[in-house]
């Protein structure tokens, strides 16, 4: 697959991707070559997953309503346990 391929593909369907490579690769049963091109083939997958999730994190605004109930947004960020 093309990286321009690659690109198109949304998160749901790169990180399916992703999961068949892996079980392939834990099977042990791919030969030696077609391994080492899956393995770069999981790699794009990665990234491609990874920039996608960073790219909806900065979309993602917390909206406040304040005491005069007016409507502000903020950065949202995960509450730290």
């Amino acid at each position: 697959m093309e990286d321009k391929q690659l690109e198109e593909l949304s998160f749901e369907e790169a990180i399916t991707q992703l999961e068949t490579i892996v079980r392939e690769l834990e099977s042990g049963r791919t030969k030696l070559d077609d391994a080492v091109n899956a393995y770069e083939k999981a790699i794009k997958l990665k990234q491609l997953c990874e920039s996608k999730l960073k790219s909806a994190q900065l979309k993602i605004e917390k909206l406040e309503i304040t005491a005069s109930d007016e409507v502000k947004t903020s950065e949202f960020t995960v509450p730290e346990n």
